[in-house]
């Protein structure tokens, strides 16, 4: 077989050891307390910010110790793995997210909240629609769309 027609075969074989790899599911974790965010992976770093209790955050990579992770905005920092927790959770991303008594896009709006809110992520909601619990006790739904984090 003449050299030039084995790079197709070639390249698809690349093309499918790499699907993988990006088919997997992203992850999110949440800040177990509030806590300082760095651009390196070191105390001696420099400051970014500090993040509350409960702030979703994606994580990027995991390195002894250190996690780096971005935010709803895209921002990419370094956080101590220590301060991290499982819980989900996430942020409203619409100016004005709406949850709702079941997923549907016609039931009542039991709760309006601000951009920026962070909701306690919950399991149990059908594709599109995300099952949340903000502070003051209300329970209910709200559109994928609408927050990150998911």
């Amino acid at each position: 077989m003449p050299a030039i027609k084995r790079y197709p075969l070639m390249a698809l074989t690349l093309l499918l050891a790499v699907l993988p790899a990006a088919a997997q599911a992203l992850e999110y974790r949440s800040v177990a307390a509030p806590a300082v965010l760095y651009d390196s992976p070191a105390l001696a770093g420099k400051k970014l910010y500090v993040v509350s209790a409960g702030f979703p955050v994606e994580v990027v990579v995991d390195l002894s110790g250190w996690t780096k992770v971005r935010d709803s905005k895209g921002a990419l920092a370094w956080i101590q793995a220590k301060s991290l927790s499982t819980q989900r959770t996430v942020v409203v991303t619409a100016q004005v997210g709406m949850i709702r008594q079941s997923p549907d896009s016609n039931a009542s709006v039991v709760l309006r909240v601000a951009q920026d809110v962070v909701l306690d992520r919950l399991d149990g909601a059908p594709a599109g629609w995300v099952k949340v619990h903000h502070r003051d006790g209300v329970n209910g739904y709200i559109s994928v769309s609408d927050v990150w984090g998911e």
